[in-house]
């Protein structure tokens, strides 16, 4: 995975629909969104997101639950599929992906996680700090330069309403998404599992 990266300029899409839509078409993508969905809130965290907050110790609470199928359905509230507020305000886009996602979907698309992405960037070792604080961002730019010569076009772009702890995450997926590319990215769990529209729930990085 090493060598010169030249991407192109970071591009915001209205919808979801868009990038899957985008022509040529893209090989890899990666969302930080939930893909495959339990059934009700009794049936607990997927394992996908058991195993990532795990590895991932005290940065594991950026890895959040997945809304349920009653919740994304909206047969439930949020708060009754167990939900925190945070995950609440990704319903619209978690709806968005889910209305699209099938079995088939996934030869291409895949769910990843920001800080799973970095960990593996910073050698199967979990980062120190939070995004949400100055060294936090320094650490992500700093190792991002050092595994991605050429990433400052991305995490440097300045784009209207969008913040520079949102390029650091799009640009660690980036990684992400040529490692699955390159058939080198690891899968959480090892083992698949699937929902029950036969979607798997999985996590990569």
């Amino acid at each position: 995975m090493g060598g010169t990266f030249a991407p192109e300029p970071p591009k915001v899409y209205d919808t979801f629909l868009e990038v899957l839509n985008e022509k040529p078409a893209f090989v890899s993508v990666v969302v930080s969104v939930p893909i495959g969905y339990p059934n009700a809130p009794g049936q607990g965290i997927r394992k996908c997101d058991a195993e990532a907050r795990a590895l991932l110790g005290r940065r594991g609470v950026s890895v959040r639950k997945a809304p349920t199928r009653a919740v994304l359905g909206g047969t439930i509230t949020w708060r009754e599929g167990g939900l925190d507020a945070v995950s609440a305000t990704m319903l619209p886009r978690t709806r968005e992906v889910a209305s699209e996602m099938s079995p088939f979907r996934q030869r291409v698309v895949f769910e990843a996680n920001p800080e799973l992405s970095f960990y593996q960037l910073n050698n199967d070792t979990p980062l120190t700090r939070s995004k949400q604080t100055e060294l936090g961002r320094e650490e992500r730019r700093e190792i991002l330069l050092a595994k991605m010569p050429g990433i400052d076009k991305v995490i440097d772009a300045s784009i209207p309403r969008v913040l520079s702890k949102h390029l650091l995450d799009a640009a660690a997926l980036l990684w992400t998404a040529r490692r699955v590319f390159g058939r080198a990215a690891k899968r959480l769990p090892a083992e698949a599992e699937w929902d029950s529209e036969g979607v798997r729930m999985e996590i990569v990085y």
